[in-house]
């Protein structure tokens, strides 16, 4: 009897159990409800965001049809970032494959002078892309210069008005401290004149020039048919000179080149100029800082100059005062002159074409 009744206890004990958790259970689902009914209509229309992942910078291509001068490097990888292009993603290829999807293609001049009609790209050109015509020679050693006209949108030569000015050099505001020691050649001067000439042209003008000056000035040539000089000396050993000769092969706007830049002002010799006017020169240089034959009435009367300056230290010392303040930059490399493009053709674009290519650049 004892036992039934114990029975009977848990049995009720479990249903009184049951029953406490439904009634939780309805409790729980009409709380729900009737907070659900309560939200506001946008409240219950919300869903939440999808993670979306940030936005990737389009890569502008640019296709170099032909290298300058054939001179290949690597470009495996190459691609302008960060200051060079604000927030741009270039990337440079040699691979013509990528014609069709290329944004723009730089073209030089030389590689494709011979037979434009079959060695510029193909027409059609796609649809907004832009041809670069890129030049660092003279129109004087130019050929089918004519047969560009019509076919190009931008510019990329050592000319200040072109649409992306690529020089052989330039001055910046020195970084360093001044001091005395910057204003005189950190080698010893030990000869007087050089001249590197690759290509000697005894009808061009300024091999006419030198042999007027050559009775009167001493004056080392190196170069094919002349001294040897290895390139990997080449530096060093006008780095002894005093004054060299930045004779350029032709007479043009801006052409001023790195018989100039590399030659004299990074070997420290006081550059003796042949080229585009005084005050052409004086664009890029402060006037104290070169000679220019055009300074004198003959050649016999520059060659007086020299010799009296090489006799004249603090005179000749005075050539070197610019220095103070500035320093010479020569282009290290092709990077650079890409990168610059690529920021230029990012801008906002003002599709035009060239009709006169030949006409400007002469």
């Amino acid at each position: 009897m004892k036992a039934e009744t114990t029975s009977s206890f848990k049995k009720k004990y479990f249903y009184f159990q049951l029953f406490l958790f439904l009634l939780l259970q309805l409790l729980f689902t009409l709380s729900l409800l009737s907070y659900w009914y309560l939200l506001p209509q946008s409240m219950q229309n919300y869903c939440p965001p999808k993670q979306v992942a940030p936005p990737v910078t389009p890569v502008f291509i640019i296709l170099l049809w032909t290298w300058p001068f054939n001179d290949l490097y690597s470009l495996q990888g190459l691609r302008c970032l960060g200051p060079w292009v604000r927030e741009a993603n270039c990337q440079i290829t040699l691979n013509r494959t990528w014609y069709e999807r290329a944004h723009a293609v730089i073209i030089h001049h030389r590689e494709v002078s011979l037979m434009p009609s079959k060695q510029l790209p193909p027409e059609p050109r796609p649809t907004g892309q832009r041809w670069v015509w890129l030049s660092l020679e003279s129109p004087s050693h130019l050929d089918n210069l004519a047969a560009m006209d019509g076919l190009f949108n931008l510019t990329m030569t050592y000319r200040t008005d072109s649409d992306i000015f690529t020089p052989y050099g330039w001055l910046r505001p020195r970084q360093e401290q001044e001091n005395g020691s910057l204003t005189q050649p950190p080698f010893p001067k030990t000869k007087l004149v050089a001249w590197v000439v690759s290509n000697w042209n005894e009808d061009s003008t300024r091999v006419k020039y030198f042999r007027r000056l050559q009775p009167y000035l001493p004056v080392d040539v190196y170069g094919r048919n002349h001294l040897p000089l290895p390139v990997k000396n080449q530096q060093r050993v006008l780095s002894t000179y005093k004054f060299y000769l930045a004779f350029e092969n032709s007479q043009h706007q801006d052409y001023i080149t790195e018989k100039l830049w590399q030659n004299a002002l990074k070997s420290w010799a006081v550059p003796v100029v042949y080229g585009p006017p005084r005050h052409n020169y004086e664009r890029f240089l402060p006037p104290d800082a070169f000679i220019h034959v055009s300074d004198f009435k003959s050649p016999w009367e520059l060659a007086t100059y020299l010799m009296k300056l090489d006799a004249d230290e603090k005179h000749y010392l005075s050539y070197f005062q610019w220095r103070k303040h500035l320093e010479v930059v020569t282009r290290p490399g092709w990077f650079q002159e890409f990168c610059k493009a690529c920021r230029i053709l990012l801008e906002p674009p003002t599709y035009r074409t060239l009709p006169a290519l030949s006409k400007w650049f002469s």
